[in-house]
């Protein structure tokens, strides 16, 4: 069974192409570091719902869209090992500074999830 970190973050379209060559570099350097897969996916057909959505959970504001990701381990320690490697990589230093990252980071989501079903 595997293991999985999920993401999802507001995106100011302005910033797609910028967003796009950080998450470029950040997916290479998790796959160096060990994970087995990495993707990135932009809202193409996410709607604000009555309760809840991708936009609502993020509070998507005008001129934003929605970024879901996720990275794949082989389990929770591998998750660990690998993020704690990640995170000491000096090609992503700049991210990790107030200001890196070209969205809001404090409506940005995230957790670590087991495998579940897998058919």
């Amino acid at each position: 069974m595997a293991y999985v970190d999920g993401f999802v973050l507001p995106l100011p379209t302005s910033s797609i192409e910028a967003y796009r060559a950080q998450a470029q570099l950040a997916g290479a350097v998790w796959r160096e570091h060990g994970a087995l897969e990495y993707r990135e996916w932009i809202a193409e057909d996410v709607k604000s719902g009555e309760r809840t959505s991708f936009p609502q959970s993020v509070q998507l504001e005008d001129g934003e869209t929605v970024i879901l990701a996720w990275a794949v381990y082989e389990s929770r320690a591998h998750r660990d090992a690998v993020n704690e490697k990640v995170m000491n990589d000096p090609r992503l230093a700049a991210m990790m500074q107030p200001g890196g990252v070209p969205f809001d980071v404090k409506r940005m989501f995230f957790g670590g999830f087991e495998s579940f079903v897998a058919l």
